[in-house]
């Protein structure tokens, strides 16, 4: 873990600071995605017509969220016991699986909006309504960025939970054979 902390003074601040840069992310893409719309001739498009575009939505409220309250554990000093770091692991675990669902479902969706499949009759739209596929992109690379915070979260609240577990035995081949 030396590697991923470095010195003591780096310690103190880039957890906290890890969790606070999904803040400004998560936020940013959420208006991105609030303000996608466009009309033309063809009709209006908005975010919340497509689920999963209010998918990413949401999901990056409710990590914004989460990330305010995880910052604020992160700095306030407490005792690190076994059940507080499998609280923070399991819900870091849960907030970086989301980001990476709702962007890659979105991933999927803005591909056929840009390439179309013509054998399943899915045109492509972004010709249509350039702007709002481009707001669209935006806040899924924006969720991206968030979601390359976590995922170092993720691996620090694995390590810590798993630390504080002695390693499993080293058992050899002829005392595995004598048990069965």
């Amino acid at each position: 873990m030396e590697l991923i902390y470095g010195s003591t003074m780096r310690k103190k601040w880039i957890e906290p600071a890890l969790r606070f840069l999904p803040v400004g992310l998560c936020i940013s893409a959420l208006a991105l995605m609030l303000k996608s719309k466009e009309g033309n001739e063809n009709g209006i498009l908005e975010y919340k017509h497509v689920g999963a575009f209010r998918y990413l939505a949401y999901a990056n409220g409710i990590c914004a969220a989460y990330s305010v309250l995880s910052t604020f554990n992160s700095v306030v000093p407490r005792s690190c016991s076994l059940s507080r770091a499998w609280f923070v692991f399991v819900f870091d675990q849960a907030f970086t699986y989301l980001m990476l669902g709702a962007g890659a479902v979105v991933t999927e969706v803005l591909y056929l909006a840009y390439k179309g499949d013509e054998k399943i009759t899915w045109f492509e739209i972004c010709p249509y309504y350039g702007r709002f596929c481009n707001r669209v992109a935006a806040s899924l690379v924006i969720s991206f960025l968030a979601l390359l915070c976590f995922i170092p979260l993720s691996l620090i609240s694995a390590y810590r939970v798993f630390s504080k577990y002695d390693p499993p035995s080293l058992c050899k081949k002829d005392q595995i054979t004598s048990q069965s």
